[in-house]
């Protein structure tokens, strides 16, 4: 016992210390992906409007 406190108080300290930092690292890794999720997917969308622009601009010309 270190000041009187069991060493199983201490382990269950530092695991909820090390159950905190995983889930934060967890929470940041998330945010990455849905950034990438989100970035390619307005990447289709804006693929898609150029070329919904590219055929109204064949149809009014051609």
């Amino acid at each position: 016992m270190i000041l009187g406190i069991s060493w199983w108080v201490y382990l269950f300290i530092l695991l909820i210390f090390f159950s905190g930092y995983m889930a934060f690292r967890a929470m940041v890794a998330e945010r990455k992906l849905e950034k990438q999720f989100i970035e390619s997917q307005g990447q289709v969308y804006l693929d898609r409007m150029e070329e919904e622009r590219k055929s109204k601009k064949e149809i009014t010309s051609g």
